[in-house]
């Protein structure tokens, strides 16, 4: 059964025991940040939790890799 998510205010659909960078990328949702330097824009990229490409805030926490968060019901992520 479906759930939604929220990112950047606007509805996201998840599944469960899908991570928040999964439903994004299903969501067709490729990049979500950008580089400091450059501006090039950032999203998954290795999917395992190796590098710091896909980073979001959940719930107003501190960022986290969005490709190792599990995504629950109700989520409210923001991205950078």
């Amino acid at each position: 059964m479906s759930f939604e998510i929220t990112v950047d205010g606007r509805p996201v659909p998840a599944r469960p025991g899908q991570t928040v960078g999964a439903a994004l990328h299903a969501a067709g949702i490729r990049a979500w940040r950008t580089t400091r330097f450059g501006g090039r824009p950032r999203g998954l990229f290795c999917g395992i939790g190796v590098c710091f490409d896909c980073l979001v805030s959940v719930n107003g926490g501190p960022v986290e890799r969005a490709c190792l968060t599990e995504a629950r019901p109700g989520d409210q992520v923001t991205t950078s």
